[in-house]
């Protein structure tokens, strides 16, 4: 496999991204939602709009590579991407992710406030728009707590808030614009399970019509999914619901049963 470094800056964050040389990866969307299809490792999905897919398996199995085209944070080395019926190259980069919101695992905060983080998601937003996306992330309660609400200050990095506080900021941050497509790259790694699971309700009932990717360590993110696709080296492995693919894929019953005995659990790409 060949690797490439690529040095990107984005509202959210900068980071290096190591680029796999991907063959012949095909993205389409229609007026239906999305389909893939991979030329050495066939893949075809169709997604309508709105549903919400899993994406799990080990390191380096290719779960963030397969959604990171949709963005651009990097392109197909064959191949191409297409969105209703055109070539993403053809969009402007910065209309393609208007329309997109990705939260990472290691997304950062800002110098500023809570509400000047929220607003680089949407600098017009009001007030009411902020807090409807903070009530979604499960941030609502913990701004209100502090003295200082929207005002409070933050340092840069986002160290004056917990790993969790800041990963649910993350989320509001990604929600406020009301992307037709999310991507939870891990995005809920550093909350409690009961925190997860408010957050998913959230997404679930509120974004209708967002198509949602959610990449995730635990089973427990990806188990109300309306699909889950298993990925183990660039190849799927396993698709189907949690229930068809605790019976149907060795790979996703012994990631199931890593967690359920305490082990941790690979992450990564």
């Amino acid at each position: 496999m060949l690797i490439a470094s690529l040095i990107l800056t984005t509202m959210d964050a900068v980071f290096e991204l190591l680029i796999p040389y991907l063959s012949g990866l095909l993205i389409t969307q229609g007026v239906n939602g999305l389909r893939f299809g991979l030329a050495l490792d066939p893949i075809s999905i169709d997604i309508p709009s709105g549903k919400v897919i899993g994406i799990v398996g080990g390191t380096g199995s290719g779960k963030s590579s397969f959604v990171n085209l949709i963005p651009r944070l990097y392109d197909a080395s064959k191949g191409e991407v297409i969105i209703a019926g055109h070539n993403i190259k053809d969009y402007s980069v910065q209309a393609l992710r208007n329309d997109i919101g990705v939260v990472l695992q290691q997304n950062l905060l800002f110098t500023g406030t809570i509400r000047s983080n929220i607003l680089w998601g949407k600098p017009d937003a009001t007030d009411e728009e902020i807090w409807r996306a903070l009530e979604i992330a499960q941030a609502a309660d913990f701004v209100r707590g502090f003295k200082e609400g929207l005002d409070t200050p933050v340092v840069q990095g986002g160290k004056s808030v917990s790993g969790g506080q800041k990963q649910r900021l993350c989320i509001a941050r990604a929600i406020i614009k009301n992307p037709k497509i999310l991507i939870l790259d891990d995005s809920t790694s550093a909350c409690d399970m009961e925190t997860e699971r408010k957050i998913k309700e959230g997404l679930f009932t509120k974004l209708k019509g967002t198509t949602i990717f959610i990449i995730a360590q635990r089973i427990s993110s990806v188990k109300d999914a309306d699909e889950i696709i298993v990925l183990d080296n660039g190849k799927e492995v396993g698709r189907g619901t949690h229930e068809e693919l605790l019976n149907t894929c060795q790979i996703y019953q012994e990631i199931d049963s890593r967690i359920a005995s305490g082990a941790p659990a690979s992450s990564g790409s």
